[in-house]
């Protein structure tokens, strides 16, 4: 259930965003204490701001009225993912090149299973990070297919 309600969001939601020069990033529904809360993250090529979350917010809630895939009451929240944004497919990851990323995998590499650098490459199988370990540089080659999760870093 909470599948189809993902999925209509996301239907409902595209149009908007492509009129808006937006991109959404994921959809979350899901309950906390007594309350449901349909998230919807979006950002575009400068960000955006509360205006841009605002208009899609009351766009998104008409169509969800008109449709209406979710019983009883839940809360809608459109906002931006973050500066620690999650990157969740290789679309993402390719945008990112020349960022500071975060990276975990589901088996260890070199006896490691987080990375944190400079993303220098991704050719659609592997990512290049380039990381600081005890003051020095170093180079980790990551295997795309083993990446458990990656987002932006802020860095320090």
């Amino acid at each position: 259930m909470s599948e189809r309600i993902k999925d209509t969001a996301s239907r409902l939601a595209q149009p908007i965003l492509e009129e808006m020069n937006l991109e959404l990033i994921d959809v979350e529904y899901k309950k906390e204490g007594k309350n449901w809360f349909l998230r919807v993250f979006i950002d575009g090529e400068k960000g955006v701001d509360i205006e841009d979350c605002g208009k899609v917010s009351e766009r998104l809630s008409e169509q969800l009225d008109k449709e209406d895939p979710i019983q009883g009451m839940y809360y809608l929240e459109v906002s931006s993912p973050g500066a620690e944004r999650p990157l969740k497919n290789d679309k993402d990851i390719a945008r990112s090149i020349g960022k500071h990323v975060y990276v975990t995998t589901y088996e260890a590499i070199d006896g490691e299973k987080a990375f944190e650098g400079l993303l220098k490459d991704f050719d659609g199988e592997t990512l290049t990070i380039e990381g600081k370990v005890k003051q020095k540089t170093v180079t980790y080659t990551v295997p795309y297919n083993k990446v458990a999760k990656a987002r932006l870093a802020i860095q320090f």
